[in-house]
């Protein structure tokens, strides 16, 4: 059976270049995947990091010295600027996204979590892209996702998601350095086999983002676990959604 649901998750790495600058070709490409998918009825939830990068883009450097208040300016001047890219690029494409901002809080049983159910529900019966983050601006630091990969996780259990891809600037997960000759890239990797032994944690500067390889491993079996496909895959790497949705051999593919 075809799948109905996906969740993707696109990294600040995928979309901007050395230089830090926001990528509108990437961003159209992944649109673009996304309504190949719509019209294939299945629907795609984004969860989009880059606010930081694209609120330093325009204040750069500031003299707040408060990292976390930093953050919070810098999300706060680059979520709406993220939004107008992709509402313009949906709009080209006869199609309506929305923003939905989550704390970890929303995730939690009861009330707040029955409401982002009700949203994101409400916006797909619609017909709209529900495009996710954290809302940076409110997010206590002691209780934010670890980052973006854990609320494309959560957003995955929530709506029942038939798979979960979390695209990166990597092909997926090798077993050495991607560059080195002797390494080999995983196609598939089962929760219980020892991966981690291929995973150094990544140095990232600040507004890259906060999760690296360690934490998409740890994330990907996870919500494996809960019977979710998810897999890890290079965001550049053109088709790579729809391939990955046709079952083509892309990325690393993480499964119970």
């Amino acid at each position: 059976m075809e799948p109905k649901r996906v969740v993707v998750k696109v990294g600040t790495n995928v979309l901007t270049n050395k230089d830090n600058r926001i990528l509108g070709p990437v961003l159209r490409e992944l649109v673009r995947q996304i309504a190949v998918l719509y019209e294939r009825d299945i629907k795609v939830v984004l969860v989009s990091s880059g606010s930081a990068m694209a609120g330093k883009e325009v204040l750069g450097d500031t003299a707040i010295e408060d990292p976390s208040i930093r953050r919070q300016v810098y999300s706060s001047v680059g979520q709406p600027r993220m939004m107008r890219h992709y509402y313009s690029i949906f709009h080209d494409y006869g199609m309506r996204c929305a923003q939905v901002l989550a704390t970890k809080r929303d995730f939690d049983p009861g009330k707040h979590r029955e409401n982002m159910i009700n949203c994101y529900e409400g916006l797909l019966s619609e017909g709209v892209i529900p495009i996710a983050n954290e809302d940076d601006a409110v997010s206590l630091t002691m209780s934010m996702f670890s980052d973006n990969d854990e609320l494309a996780s959560l957003v995955a259990e929530l709506l029942d998601a038939d798979r979960l891809i979390i695209l990166s600037d990597t092909d997926g997960l090798y077993t050495g350095h991607p560059d080195d000759s002797d390494s080999v890239k995983l196609n598939k990797v089962k929760v219980e086999e020892n991966v981690e032994q291929f995973v150094k944690a990544s140095n990232k500067k600040e507004g890259e983002g906060r999760g690296g390889m360690e934490s998409k491993l740890k994330i990907a079996k996870h919500t494996a676990k809960k019977d979710i496909p998810t897999y890890i895959a290079n965001g550049k790497r053109e088709n790579v959604i729809i391939d990955i949705m046709d079952n083509k051999e892309v990325g690393t593919k993480f499964i119970h």
